[in-house]
């Protein structure tokens, strides 16, 4: 069915309010390339320093590559520079925020108010998760200092989301939908500095909350044993997108920027597909990119690593938000075991199964419900009408906990599916309107794209009536729509000749790739650079007085700038090691005692338990590491409670030391004099 053409229009179709952005990760250029491919509105994507994601880091070159290609499509490219930063560290910062701006990207992602007082390009700022966004109070400040775009806590559900945007009109909300959870509120989780100096603010988290503990209550009883109680399945929305666009969401966040290829391609698609969906019934709504893309395969969540899925806080708390027994990926159903032999085991299929493959691997549980790994060495297929499969592992059978007859099998890697992933997978165009006309001495093509930008290329060139009417003017709808190497594919062709002329194939390729470049141009022209919101002058002051460590102030320039803001008392980030006794090192929405139901609350009315259990203090232990969970029970949040450990703090000494030693000092905001 041919679609209508588009009215040529002079400003932008609808306002930013109105149009929704699905934002993909990317570990390098390459992958980002193909996350904008897949159907991705704008992708993030790290830096060479200085991007929360430790080794996820990415050079300039690298990024204005990916640059390049997202702007075909009008597809924008935020860059991570979201860690704190200590003082020494500000000026090479600085500098590289003007080479990132020079290589062209669109906005930055930052954490760190400090970079906010340097000499800055105007750059487009969006507040990161880091910068721990839960309140409308907290959103208006960040909207009034600059932000254009700020991420709010995985935490909110649907009436504090809708709270926020009342308050936030000019700034894009935007909502993680998808990827691991971390447990803590953002920015604020500090066990893995204060276990081994890497700090998660710094992009070096050890991942602590994945950790099996054991549970004991005030009288020293076993609560849980070896579970792991701080680790939540993984984030996924796909439920909630017409709500969370009511609610004010414009943007969509995949997380994964340490994901693999296959995971950001097979996401990306799948929100596009969903959001794409929302867009045809919501007229209202348009996207923020240009193209469509079509796929080799059909998304599905599911077979990417995840640890089982919740939509969080979304719609209230659930009781069933965590991956207390394993944070690994179990994988999909895939059937049973029928025999073990000595060298290898038989497996039935479940009905409706993928065929296995060689290197394929399988997970089960053991009769102690934890899970165990079998990696496949080689898969065939025995007896095709049962469905039953002969498998050789890697290992020697034995080696393979309680593996027995009967056994329920899952499969969480399934080569046919990674292989599929790993070639080219989707093609992205972009909706052309084609009209071939006469001009005095020759023709015209002019190209308006599904946005509305039009370009024109004339030839001159000898036009002869021709011998078979019908056959020419399909010869020239053949040569005109020839895009197969463009971004582009044509939805309409339009012969408005005073008739279908006879004109050579290489006149018309070189008029249609005249057009075509003049259309490159024209939307090159038309992608304007997103603009640098002014700070609300005079300063806003912010929300709060005082703040404590927690407000990861690690240089001076922080300081000056909460100070600017009307901030009296101003406490240094827990990485300048000032808070050196009992601390919250992690403040949580999850809480143990309710996923276990021991909560005070769960209790109430229940009669003979409402009274008796209280909101006491609980430990958890793993190996010698030990930590005091806390409860808050009016906001109903968790603090997870422990010291710095002595030798994290003689390490950094020895670095500072060492730095000193070698002319390069690090410098870093202390509240307090230093001895």
């Amino acid at each position: 069915m041919t679609k209508p053409k588009p009215a040529l229009r002079s400003g932008p179709i609808r306002t930013r309010t109105h149009e929704l952005e699905l934002l993909a990760p990317a570990r390098d250029a390459d992958i980002g390339i193909e996350a904008v491919n897949h159907g991705a509105d704008a992708v993030y994507i790290g830096g060479p320093d200085f991007g929360a994601r430790h080794n996820a880091g990415n050079g300039v070159a690298d990024i204005a590559r990916l640059v390049a290609h997202a702007h075909r499509y009008h597809a924008r490219i935020f860059v991570t520079l979201n860690t704190i930063l200590r003082d020494d560290e500000l000026e090479p910062a600085r500098r590289l925020i003007h080479q990132l701006h020079d290589a062209g990207v669109d906005a930055l992602i930052v954490q760190d108010m400090g970079l906010l007082e340097l000499d800055l390009p105007p750059i487009q700022l969006h507040a990161s998760t880091q910068t721990d966004i839960r309140t409308p109070e907290k959103a208006r400040f960040l909207q009034d200092v600059g932000f254009s775009q700020m991420v709010l806590a995985r935490e909110l559900d649907l009436g504090q989301i809708r709270a926020i945007a009342d308050q936030v009109p000019r700034a894009t909300l935007e909502f993680f939908v998808h990827g691991a959870l971390c447990v803590a509120y953002s920015g604020q989780c500090y066990v893995s500095h204060a276990h081994t100096g890497r700090s998660a603010n710094r992009g070096d988290c050890s991942q602590a909350c994945r950790l099996p503990y054991t549970v004991t209550d005030t009288q020293g009883r076993i609560v849980a044993h070896e579970q792991h109680v701080l680790s939540l399945k993984d984030n996924n929305q796909s439920a909630n997108l017409a709500a969370l666009v009511d609610a004010g969401i414009r943007s969509f966040k995949i997380e994964g920027r340490y994901k693999d290829l296959g995971y950001v391609k097979n996401i990306t698609a799948h929100y596009r597909q969903l959001l794409d969906g929302l867009l045809e019934q919501r007229p209202e709504l348009a996207r923020t990119s240009h193209g469509h893309s079509r796929y080799t395969f059909t998304p599905d969540p599911d077979r990417n690593f995840n640890r089982g899925s919740t939509d969080y806080f979304v719609n209230g708390r659930q009781s069933d938000i965590g991956a207390f027994d394993t944070p690994k990926h179990a994988g999909l159903p895939l059937g049973w075991v029928t025999k073990v032999a000595r060298d290898h085991l038989e497996v039935q299929l479940d009905e409706g199964v993928s065929p296995l493959n060689n290197n394929d691997a399988l997970t089960y549980q053991d009769l102690q419900g934890e899970l165990v790994g079998m990696p496949i060495n080689t898969a065939e297929c025995v007896d095709a009408a049962r469905r039953v499969w002969r498998l050789v592992p890697k290992d020697p059978l034995p080696a393979y906990k309680d593996l027995r007859r009967d056994l329920a099998l899952r499969r969480n890697r399934d080569m046919a599916w990674d292989r599929m992933l790993d070639k080219p997978s989707a093609e992205r165009r972009i909706g052309v309107w084609m009209s071939l006309s006469d001009t005095t001495d020759g023709l015209a093509l002019t190209l308006v794209d599904e946005a509305g930008t039009e370009a024109v290329a004339t030839l001159a060139v000898e036009r002869q009536p021709p011998r078979d009417l019908a056959r020419a003017e399909s010869t020239l709808r053949e040569q005109l729509g020839k895009l197969g190497t463009t971004v582009y594919a044509a939805h309409e062709i339009r012969i408005a000749c005073a008739q279908p002329w006879f004109v050579p194939a290489s006149a018309l390729n070189a008029l249609r790739r005249a057009a075509v470049e003049a259309l490159d141009g024209a939307r090159a022209k038309a992608l304007q650079p997103l603009p640098r919101d002014a700070a609300v002058a005079p300063p806003v002051p912010y929300p709060e007085d005082t703040l404590s460590y927690l407000a990861n102030v690690y240089n001076q320039k922080a300081h000056d700038f909460y100070a600017r803001h009307g901030v009296q008392v101003i406490e240094s980030a827990y990485e300048s090691h000032e808070a050196l006794g009992e601390a919250s090192l992690m403040i949580t929405k999850h809480c143990v005692r309710w996923s276990l139901s021991l909560c005070p609350k769960q209790a109430k009315g229940v009669q003979g338990v409402q009274g008796t259990v209280r909101a006491e203090p609980m430990t958890i232990r793993h190996g010698d590491e030990v930590l005091t969970l806390r409860f808050d029970c009016k906001p109903c949040e968790m603090h997870v409670v422990g010291k710095m450990k002595p030798n994290v703090l003689a390490q950094a000494k020895r670095e500072e030391r060492q730095r000193l030693a070698e002319g390069v000092p690090m410098t870093f905001y202390k509240a307090r004099p230093t001895a």
